[in-house]
């Protein structure tokens, strides 16, 4: 099945006083290169988690934002750091006392110090709570990506298919045309063998030679026949249920290879804006196929 490697997915799961969102968003890129956004409790799983998103897909730019919040009765995820007030309190007191001031500490000369509050860390029960949510949230999220990833898939696999078959039906217009043209051949090269008989240093080797660089030149059947293998090569790997992308980027080069000989070859007006057309087709082929997983 053809799948895209741009898309989106969302998954949320709570759990005793937390939420967790995850949010995964890919674009194209050649491998599969994971970028994740995380809380600091679990960072240490991060392995772990990108060894779940490379079971789920193979190519494409990832990046994964984890959420956590508190839901139960008690949000403040902030603590008061007891030490560090303790040492505030006693500098004021001391240069009070040294200075001859006589009215008490407040609340508020505490308050002008920074770093009195801190972040609350998690238990290692509430990291492993944290954990299990974010595994539940990032499988949906991924499996909401890779639906929208199919779904898009399909829409890319209908217009290649399109694509495809209208450089097929160019490529029997340059067959029928290429054969039409086999009389000219034909004339064009009794031409070219009377003239080297009846000269007077007629070389039996040399017009073995010309014959067969004048048959060469004019004849792009065996062209034709390797193009339209890639061609069906390119529908059915649209057809196969792994991975394509890479497939379908190489088959995009050979069927390019085979457009541009059989244009240099032929050396017709017709067949030349027939091979065209076709270049034209294969040039939206290939940007639909960087898009590919």
């Amino acid at each position: 099945m053809i799948t895209s490697m741009t898309g989106f997915g969302r998954g949320n799961c709570s759990n005793n006083g937390f939420l967790v969102t995850v949010e995964v968003k890919t674009l194209n890129s050649r491998y599969l290169d994971i970028s994740v956004r995380m809380p600091q409790s679990i960072q240490h799983k991060e392995l772990l988690l990108k060894e779940i998103v490379q079971k789920k897909l193979s190519r494409g730019k990832v990046n994964l934002n984890i959420n956590v919040e508190r839901t139960g009765a008690s949000k403040v995820d902030l603590q008061l750091n007891s030490e560090l007030v303790k040492g505030y309190s006693e500098i004021l007191n001391q240069l009070r006392n040294e200075s001859g001031i006589t009215e008490p500490v407040q609340l508020t000369d505490i308050l002008q110090f920074n770093g009195l509050f801190e972040s609350r860390k998690e238990d290692e029960e509430e990291v492993e709570k944290i954990w299990s949510c974010t595994i539940e949230a990032l499988n949906e999220a991924l499996d909401h990506l890779n639906k929208m990833r199919r779904d898009e898939g399909s829409e890319l696999k209908a217009d290649l298919s399109r694509q495809i078959k209208g450089i097929s039906d160019m490529l029997k217009e340059v067959s029928e045309q290429s054969e039409q043209r086999a009389p000219e051949v034909r004339t064009r090269l009794h031409e070219r063998i009377k003239k080297m008989v009846s000269e007077d240093s007629f070389d039996p080797e040399r017009m073995e030679m010309e014959v067969a660089i004048l048959v060469d030149k004019m004849d792009v059947n065996e062209e034709i026949i390797r193009l339209q293998s890639h061609l069906k090569f390119f529908l059915e790997a649209l057809e196969a249920e792994e991975p394509v992308g890479r497939r379908l980027n190489f088959l995009c080069q050979e069927i390019n290879r085979e457009l541009n000989t059989i244009g240099s070859k032929a050396s017709d007006s017709a067949i030349a804006h027939h091979i065209v057309l076709g270049k034209e087709k294969l040039e939206q082929i290939r940007e639909q196929v960087q898009n590919i997983e």
